[in-house]
């Protein structure tokens, strides 16, 4: 969770970058003025455009509203797995009609969370997260969009839910957190792994590892702001304009040119989400 910390300075600009998922809401940016604010800051240092993401209702209105008032910003809209004891037929109906808006580029976050449930009051329990994710996969076939995955603690029952339904043609592992052989695993199927600033702790080793072996047209970066911040700023409030540290980070750890990284990684969200 962010602290009362300084938000971090801005980084030197790394360009083209976007940022593959984000809550500008959670940010503090909640009306066209300070949405468009939040983006120049991004676009100071090299990123040009953000995916704003969805976890309730409330919040998947904001993000279509949002990719509305600014044309840098797009969205992505679902029940976050531990809201999906929320997925009743009126919550089916809008988030049909929402993910639908041609500002909206993914079906997300939606997947499974076992972390949470005995110990958050009104979580999903894990059958409901079930159902909610079948339903969520079915809504992205039908719209033809990328589906973005949560998954906390859950690796095995998740890629067993996505081969039982049948994964839609994009699958992207937004703030991928597992280890070597979960990313091996996905990458098998053609998924796409999503690298937010935890990839730049230096205690995540097994993260760090599965970094290196995602190829180059399956990844892509992200902040998950306003939590997640990169080292050296672990703890202060995050946003789209750290983008460029957790870049240099994953740039280090798969022994690549930050600037071709950069250059990698926006082509793949262009191609991903249609941008």
């Amino acid at each position: 969770m962010p602290t009362n910390r300084p938000a971090p300075p801005a980084p030197e600009p790394l360009s083209p970058l976007v940022d593959a998922h984000t809550h500008v809401d959670a940010c503090g940016a909640t009306d066209p003025e300070s949405v468009r604010a939040l983006v120049d800051r991004a676009a100071a240092v090299g990123v040009g455009r953000i995916v704003t993401v969805a976890d309730d209702l409330v919040a998947a209105r904001f993000a279509v509203e949002a990719a509305h008032w600014d044309e840098r910003v797009y969205a992505a809209v679902a029940l976050h797995p531990t809201r999906a004891n929320a997925l009743d037929d009126a919550a089916r109906t809008e988030l049909e009609k929402l993910a639908a808006d041609p500002r909206v580029v993914a079906v997300g976050e939606t997947g499974l969370d076992y972390y949470w449930p005995g110990k958050l009051d009104g979580c999903a329990t894990v059958e409901e997260q079930v159902e909610g994710f079948r339903w969520h996969i079915d809504l992205a076939k039908r719209l033809r969009k990328p589906l973005m995955i949560h998954n906390r603690e859950a690796d095995h029952d998740l890629l067993a839910v996505l081969l039982d339904e049948g994964a839609p043609d994009t699958v992207i592992f937004h703030c991928f957190s597992s280890d070597a052989n979960m990313a091996l695993a996905c990458v098998a199927e053609g998924y796409v792994l999503s690298f937010s600033g935890t990839v730049s702790f230096k205690n995540a080793i097994e993260l760090r590892e599965a970094a290196k072996l995602v190829p180059a047209g399956q990844i892509l970066v992200e902040t998950d702001a306003p939590y997640l911040t990169p080292h050296p700023y672990r703890g202060a409030p995050n946003e789209s304009y750290c983008l460029p540290y957790t870049v240099r980070a994953l740039a280090e750890i798969r022994g690549e040119d930050p600037a071709e990284l950069a250059a990698t990684v926006t082509a793949n969200a262009e191609r991903i989400y249609g941008i």
